[in-house]
């Protein structure tokens, strides 16, 4: 089995990823600090653990594991807290990329797929948003991203580095077997809150926004399994081992739904009360974000296969599966 160093392996999308990984033959090795990840998410290779900003920590690693490429998802991710603490989201995210690209590079691995983010795009000049949509970010979560694939053009372009740069928009959902999931803490990703009212572990689900240009007044994101972008990962690593060039490409099912179509689907699959408050808009949210995909589908062959009612559905039983096994145990 050929090791694959993947970087924010015990995150959330980064574990179903290394679960795709080894599916597929390849033998990831689990690079992370557990700031955000979780032990028991690794499952399927071995757990080094480390900063991805300590380049003598990763070299260490690369000379003990000799993985063939590397896949990037360590990363801050909370676009609140990047508002409130930009340093922190350019020293860890930009930084540390940085860091990552030029200790692969002294290994000698010259195939990287990056996990990069649609709120490198900002507002929406046109729907849906392809790969040259132009790339305006809201908050410092988005330009931290976009710099780090500013950064990634540059080092294909200069020495010929290659990389691949997938463009999530709302990850979503649950290993269906309940082996892995969702879990933040603390927890601010719509999905998982809105469960979290059905079990009755929070008093409400808030809707920040009611008047958009949107169907019903709220938000519209395009949510996409978190198993469909596991899959792309190992597409675009592929990709790369066979050659092919650095490029960038949009993950998304190109459907977009409302935040209070999300919650009716949640009220759907619990069959429990889901009350609701009502906020103004936050800042650094765009209005619509919905994907483009043809582009990966034509080059890397990715093509969701999960739709709003299977995510909604594997979400569901991941936390209420948590939720009950906790309330099993003593203690």
């Amino acid at each position: 089995m050929k090791p694959v160093l993947v970087a924010g392996g015990a995150g959330y999308v980064g574990s179903h990823t290394c679960l795709r990984l080894a599916q597929a033959g390849f033998r990831p090795i689990v690079f992370d600090d557990l700031s955000n990840g979780h032990r028991e998410h690794v499952q399927w290779g071995p757990l080094e653990i480390g900063d991805i900003r300590d380049g003598a920590r990763l070299d260490a690693v690369f000379a003990a594991h000799r993985p063939v490429a590397v896949v990037h998802l360590a990363a801050s991710i909370e676009v609140g807290e990047s508002v409130r603490n930009p340093g922190k989201f350019f020293d860890n995210n930009v930084g540390g990329s940085i860091s990552l690209i030029e200790a692969t590079r002294r290994a000698g691995v010259e195939a990287l797929v990056f996990s990069s983010t649609c709120a490198t795009f900002g507002d929406p000049v046109h729907l849906p948003m392809a790969e040259d949509h132009p790339q305006i970010p809201l908050n410092p979560y988005g330009r931290s991203k976009l710099m780090v694939e500013q950064v990634l053009a540059d080092y294909a372009r200069y020495v010929g580095f290659r990389s691949v740069i997938l463009r999530y928009f709302n990850a979503a959902g649950a290993d269906p077997e309940g082996r892995i999931g969702e879990w933040h803490e603390p927890e601010t990703h719509a999905i998982p809150l809105a469960i979290d009212v059905a079990l009755g572990r929070r008093e409400h689900f808030t809707i920040f926004g009611s008047d958009y240009d949107t169907r019903d007044g709220a938000a519209v994101r395009d949510y996409v399994h978190v198993l469909d972008l596991a899959d792309a990962h190992v597409l675009a690593l592929r990709y790369l081992l066979d050659g092919g060039a650095a490029g960038s490409f949009n993950l998304g099912t190109g459907l977009g739904t409302t935040v209070r179509e999300l919650v009716e689907g949640v009220k759907r699959v619990s069959g429990r009360p889901l009350p609701v408050v009502e906020a103004p808009r936050r800042q650094g949210d765009a209005p619509v974000l919905v994907a483009d995909n043809i582009l990966a589908k034509q080059v890397l062959g990715w093509s969701p296969t999960h739709d709003l009612n299977s995510i909604l559905d594997s979400a569901w039983r991941w936390h209420a599966g948590r939720v009950a096994g906790a309330e099993a145990t003593p203690g």
